[in-house]
Order: C-alpha cells, then structure tokens, then sequence
C-alpha cells in the first residue's frame, strides 16, 4: 500500500478503533451477518447562502450494532443540484470510519442559482445494496442578496399561511389524503383495535386533521385528532358484520370521507404498550379464533436489521395474554414483532422502537454564555459513565450564527435519528429530530405514531445478499489501477509483460510492477493518494524493449443514478429573519459571495514551464535562442549537460561505466528509438539527476544516473505518437480538506478576515476526541456582530451510541 499524501488525523483514532471493534471483530469470524456499512454525514448546517463552504464529517459504521467501521477506505460524497445533476463529487478517504471534507458552493463549483440541493454518500461496497444504504440529506442554498426573491417568497408566507406548532398550512389547501393502519396489521372482528392514520397534502407535507369514524348506520362510534404532524391513533372495536368510515376535516375546512379497512373474522392482533418504563406486548383474539385453535401455539419473534434478538412460545387458552418484552435483551432504536401461528404463518407485526438508559453523560458547554464580539471562547466536551470512567467517542462540533432567530426551531437530521431511525424506516421522515428531543416530553408516544404509519424496511433485509452470493461490488481499500497489455496490431494479449507504475506529484514518487498475466491484464490495487497526481504507465518485456500497448480500464468510478425531484424552498418567517440578517451584516462590512462578483478574464496568461516531477536536479539547461545548432539530439545532450560521454547512440556520465536513464516529458523510457527520434529544435529543458537521488528516484532504473528530457507544448510528438506501450494522465486521488478559516491576530490577511468577521459558521472541527480523562477541550474567536450563536455537537462512542448535544451563547457589546 502506497500512502502519497494522506489527512493527518489524531492517533486517538487508532484506540478507539481497537477499543469498538474487539467484540465486532470476533463475531466477524464466527457469523455470517452481512459486512453492511451504513453513512451519517454531519454538516455544519442545513441552511447555506450563495458562495459559502459547506463542511462535513463522515461517520461510517456497522449497520447491526452503530460500531464504526474499517472497511472501506474510500467514501464517495456527491452535491446534487435541483435539476439532479452531480455538479461535485468528492472522493473522501475514511480512516477507522472516519473522514472529513467540504464543497465550495461557488458558480465555478456549478452552484449557480438557489434552490434545495442534496448531498449524499456512499461506497463502492454499499452499491451491493442499491439505493438502500446511500446516505441522502437535502440542503437549502439562499441568495441574500435576490430581493425581489426575498420580497415574493415573503408574500406568499404572510398572505397564504397559517403556522401550526411546526407546520404551515396554506389557507387555500383543498387536497389532502389520509391513510389508516390498524395495529398489528388488521382489524379483527369483537377485539378492540388501535388504528393509525397519517394526513399530507398532495406535496408528501404533513396536514394536521381532526375526524370522527362512524359505523354503516351512520353512528358516531370514535373520535380522533392529529396530535403531530398530521398523524395520530384512535381506539376502534369492529363489531361483527358491520363497516366503519371516517369524515375528515383539515384545520382550513377541507372536508374527505374515507372507508377504514374491513375487519377479519378470524385471526390475531398485535398491541405494545410502554408504562412507567416497562414494555408491555399484548396478544389479542376473538372467540372464533379461539374455538378453532384451542391451545394452540403461537411464536413472537423480535428481530431487527434482520437479526433475532429475542423469541417465545405462548399458549392461548384465553382472548387475550400479555408478557413484558426484555429491554436488556434487545437494541436499542426499532425492532419489529411478528406473531406466527402454529403453522409458522405470520398472523400479525408492530413496530417498536426501544430507548435505553445508557451509561454515558455527554456534557457540552462554554466558559461564558456571554461574550464580547472577537472574543475567545473554549468549549468543554466531557465524555464519561454515570461514575465518572472516561468513554472513548469521536465528535464533530460546528458553531453557527443563529442569524436573528432567538428559538432553535431545527428539527432536521441528526446521527441519532438517522441509525436510530431514519435508516431502518421507510420513506422521508418530516422533522426528524423532532423525536430526539429529549425536552420534549410527547417525543416518543409521536414516534410510536410514525411507527404505526411509516412501516419498516423489513423487505431490504430480507433481500441482503447471503455469504455464498456473488458479490458485484468490492471494498475498495484504495485506489485501482489495472488495464491489458495487448499487441500493437490485434488483440492478442502479451503475456508475461513487464509493467511499471509510476506516481509522482511535487513532494512524492513512487514505483510499482507487476506481470501481466494469461489474459495480459495487470492491476496495482490499494494505492493511497491525494490530490492531483501525475500517473505513468511503461510496458516492456524481459528484454526492455517495448512492444505492444497498453489499454487502461477507467480508474474513475462511474456515479450511481440520480434520483431527485427538484422541490422550492419551503420558505417560513424565520427563514425570511436570518436571510435579511444575513444580508444586513454581509453589507455592512462590504462582503459579497464571489458567485455575484464581476468575471475575471485573463487576456495573457504568463507562460510557466513544467516543473521537475522529482525535485530539484543536479543540472538543469533552459534552451533559448543561443543554443547552438546541433546535429542530432545525443550532441546536443553531449553540449547542454556537463560531465557526459557520447559514443554514438550511447550515452553515460564519467562516473558510470553504463548507459543513463532517460525520462522524456516524464515517461520513463526503456526504447532507445524513442529518442533517436527526438530533435534539438524541439527541446525544451534537459535536467540530470544522479548520484543517490537518481537511484531513490527510480530504483535500479537510476542507478546510473537519469538524464529527463521536456519538449516545447507545441512541439511535433515524433516519439509519442508512437508510444502505445506508455500512457501518461493526471489523475484524482483523494479529495484534500482544505483547513477551516480562523483569523489570525499575528498574521493578518484584510480579504479573508474582512469575510471571517461575518461568517455564519463561526467555527467547526471534525475531530474532537476526548482524551483518556473524557475532556477535551476547543477554543477560537468569535465574529463582529452581536448575535445568538449554537453550538452543535454530533458524534458516536466507541461502543456505538449516537450522541446529538447543543449549547447557546451571545455575543454582545
């Protein structure tokens, strides 16, 4: 494995991998559960303006236990404009499950108007699973300064809305539709039932409904209201033979009649109740279920991600039975419960979702919650048990100008609604972190809502590919470079070649070789680099002549398919208050996003010469106009570079009995041909190299020294029109993180801290990892303006809980 230039994380990262992974190594060579990797991308924010940066960490985890994960190493995260195209892709390379990157949201980037934009990520081991286990998280991109923009989409709010809780609902809503979801699946002829109904508009949004269900005489026999979101639950008992139907009215006066599901004369009922902490399953049937399966067995499984976690056997001789289900026994996040009757027939499924009581205390804080503009502010992290034992976690902390808004109203994504449950249910869930806010008291009985509504993904992990499948897509532990070696007229492979790989950028070369094999294929797999890098390719034979060409496969991994309907930006008041702030401040001190600067065209571009791909050299001859002339190019070399003997072709310097190296235009050369074709009329440079550089360069190659040869951009390419045996490209490694912005006192630089000093995001580290005590500790600089400022921590333990936590401060003069 070559490592050219690689991030350079905390060594923290290697103890808290060996920690997390001790038990999931084990059961990897004793199981056979699926190597699923599931992504979280942790942004700075969710709201961004035209020519801002957008930051991310990447938290890549087993998808059974939240552990993270080493598997892949490379993670491919792509920004999707409205109209879905790919306008940037990033390949980020994850170490320990970890990685880091950022997109400039620039008009040279392809951000060029606002819109809903989503980022999503995944690995080439992750399209086994098709779309399943790509991560997806949709971002707004404002213009602060469109104000006829602005102005429109602000009419519409005050002139059309009318804002529940955390809804807007237009007063000229007509269409809606609402589902219902009998718990367990079915109504059930004389048994009480629980049902769940879901309310949207026509756009997927949630409207909030109130009802009344009526039997077919037309008496009212329940009543039901939206408690959140436009969802809820109602208690029903289907008498025998009769139909029910509901009358629905939205809170704007739309009214809608829906038929409820008809109720099955035989069978059973599913129901889950949690009471004072306790989780109570409840097994419900009627009479005739009863009288034909007389002590009849019945099997309750708990499984999730396609794991069983917890399994019994009961015995009806009643209508109903109840049992507590073990928490101790089972994850924590969704579980489904199945009942199968005697005949291993699935009669009835709920969903649950299990919250623990886990031994951990995340504290976030700051050293004041009042600060003065430009001043230092430290943030402490603690991460430890209830007594006091450190706990090993990785964290990403962003730090943002709340922008005029007094209320964090951000019930968007987070690490814990994801692999707690966004990933395992299906469909998009409105407001996610609305169920992971731990101040709020209704949080969970409004999941069990979702549950009851949205349904699980049980279909995706019925369907993972077992142990024995074949497997279309590997892990890719790094970059691969492979092609055939076939012959120059035909398609016969040579077989045996001698292939050399050659990468080289400013600060680094490396050399690789291999054989081809019986088809004339060869392949250099699990190269680590970063950046733009120079690659070349030589083929030869045994005997160092070159015979033949090379045909590269593609090194670039081709994207998956778009799947994105544009959507408008959902505009409310408070989007409104932080644009205009946005625009106030970004005004006030003269910063403008560069997408809306004037075009900057170049009319002479400065004509720069290539610069040596191996340092700097022994000896190094510019040809200008008093080169002499010269006979052919081996005279030439002879009169350019001191301390060389010529004797016809061959060319040495005094200290070497045998022949140099030649590099030309930086393919290394193994045909002497190829430069008895060269003329002095067409070079450019001529560098020597040699000594113990010319050997640490090109191993045994150089071990007579180098002489590297660079010809005029517009000189005819006599030699390399016929090089097929040699390929030369610049090629992309991983993606470099560019460092977050800080304003230093010591080194001041007036355009980039005249931009710092309004920035929205104030600061953001993706690598925060307390230390063997459970502290750590960040500090930086506050902007100029006196404002309200979040701060969000987002992360995962070594034993795989998802930590969200925030803090507020002001900064004020």
């Amino acid at each position: 494995m070559v490592k050219v230039l690689l991030s350079n994380k905390n060594c923290f990262l290697v103890c808290l991998f060996w920690f997390a992974s001790l038990v999931f190594l084990k059961a990897q060579t004793t199981s056979k559960i699926p190597a699923v990797e599931k992504i979280y991308l942790h942004t700075d924010r969710s709201t961004y303006f035209l020519g801002e940066d957008l930051w991310y960490k990447a938290y890549d985890v087993y998808a059974y236990n939240n552990k993270l994960y080493d598997n892949s190493n490379i993670l491919y995260v792509e920004l999707i404009s409205p109209e879905a195209k790919i306008v940037a892709r990033n390949k980020t390379n994850l170490e320990l499950g970890l990685g880091a990157g950022d997109f400039q949201l620039i008009d040279s980037l392809g951000v060029k108007t606002p819109g809903i934009y989503q980022i999503r990520a995944y690995t080439n081991w992750n399209r086994n699973y098709n779309d399943d286990f790509v991560f997806k998280k949709e971002i707004e991109i404002i213009d602060a300064f469109d104000d006829d923009f602005i102005k429109n989409n602000l009419s519409k709010i005050t002139s059309n809305s009318v804002v529940v809780g955390k809804t807007a609902q237009t007063s000229d809503q007509q269409t809606f539709s609402v589902d219902f979801f009998p718990e367990g699946g079915s109504l059930l002829e004389n048994v009480g039932s629980i049902v769940g109904f879901k309310a949207q508009d026509s756009n997927g949004k949630p409207v909030e409904v109130k009802g009344e269900v009526f039997d077919a005489n037309n008496e009212s026999v329940s009543f039901f209201m939206s408690a959140h979101d436009g969802m809820g639950k109602f208690p029903i008992l289907p008498i025998e033979g009769k139909q029910y139907y509901a009358k629905i009215k939205t809170l704007a006066g739309a009214e809608l009649r829906v038929d409820l599901p008809s109720a099955l004369k035989q069978g059973y009922v599913l129901n889950f109740k949690s009471l004072k902490g306790r989780n109570i399953v409840t097994i419900n049937t009627n009479e005739a279920t009863l009288g034909q399966n007389l002590n009849a067995e019945v099997i309750i499984i708990c499984t999730s991600r396609g794991l069983s976690y917890f399994e019994t056997t009961q015995k009806l001789t009643a209508t109903s039975f109840s049992f507590e289900l073990p928490k101790d026994k089972i994850p924590e996040g969704i579980n489904q419960l199945t009942l199968y009757d005697s005949n291993l027939k699935p009669q009835s499924e709920r969903l649950v979702f299990i919250e623990k009581d886990q031994d951990l205390e995340v504290i976030l804080t700051a050293d004041k919650s009042i600060y003065k503009p430009k001043e230092k502010t430290t943030l402490n992290v603690v991460s430890k048990s209830k007594a006091g034992v450190s706990k090993s976690a990785s964290f990403s902390l962003s730090v943002t100008d709340m922008n005029g808004l007094t209320e964090d109203k951000d019930y968007g994504m987070s690490i814990s609604s994801y692999f707690l449950m966004e990933s395992d249910i299906r469909g998009k869930v409105h407001n996610p972190g609305y169920y992971f806010d731990s101040s709020n008291l209704k949080r969970l009985d409004h999941l069990d809502n979702l549950l009851l509504t949205q349904g699980w993904r049980d279909f995706l992990w019925k369907k993972l590919p077992k142990a024995n499948d074949s497997i279309t897509y590997k892990v890719e532990k790094g970059f691969t470079i492979s092609g055939r070696v076939k012959q120059l007229l035909g398609e016969k492979a040579k077989v045996n070649s001698n292939v050399t790989l050659s990468l080289m950028n400013k600060k680094h070369m490396n050399f690789f070789g291999a054989k081809t094999d019986s088809i004339g294929g060869f392949k250099f797999e699990n190269l680590m680099f970063s950046g733009k890098i120079n690659m070349f390719l030589n083929a030869s034979n045994d005997k160092g002549k070159v015979k033949g060409e090379i045909v590269l496969d593609s090194i670039e991994k081709k994207p998956m398919l778009v799947s994105f309907e544009e959507e408008p930006i959902n505009w409310t008041q408070d989007m409104f208050t932080v644009t205009k702030n946005v625009n106030k401040k970004f005004t006030a001190f003269g910063v403008k996003p560069e997408n809306i600067l004037n075009e900057v065209k170049i009319v002479a571009p400065k004509k720069k010469r290539a610069s040596s791909l191996y340092g700097i050299p022994d000896f190094s001859y510019v040809v200008d106009e008093k080169a002499p002339l010269a006979g052919d190019i081996y005279n030439f070399i002879q009169y350019a570079i001191p301390g060389v003997v010529v004797d016809g072709s061959s060319v040495r310097f005094m200290r070497y009995t045998e022949p140099v190296h030649y590099i030309l235009n930086g393919f290394p050369i193994y045909n002497q041909s190829d430069i008895d074709l060269l003329q002095p009329i067409d070079i450019e440079r001529i560098e020597a190299i040699k000594g113990g550089a010319s050997a640490a360069l090109y191993g045994s190659d150089g071990n007579n020294g180098v002489i590297a040869i660079y010809t005029k951009p517009n000189a005819p390419k006599r030699s390399e029109n016929n090089l097929f045996n040699t390929l030369k490209n610049e090629i992309d490694g991983f993606y470099m993180t560019r460092v977050f912005y800080m304003p230093d006192p010591q080194k001041p630089n007036v355009e980039l801290d005249n931009k710092a000093a309004v920035r929205n995001t104030i600061y953001w580290n993706p690598y925060v990892h307390p230390d063997t005590t459970g502290n750590a500790h960040v500090s930086f600089d506050n902007t100029d303006f006196e404002t309200k400022v979040k701060v969000d921590l987002e992360g995962i333990t070594a034993t795989g809980i998802p930590v969200v936590k925030n803090t507020y401060y002001t900064i004020k003069k």
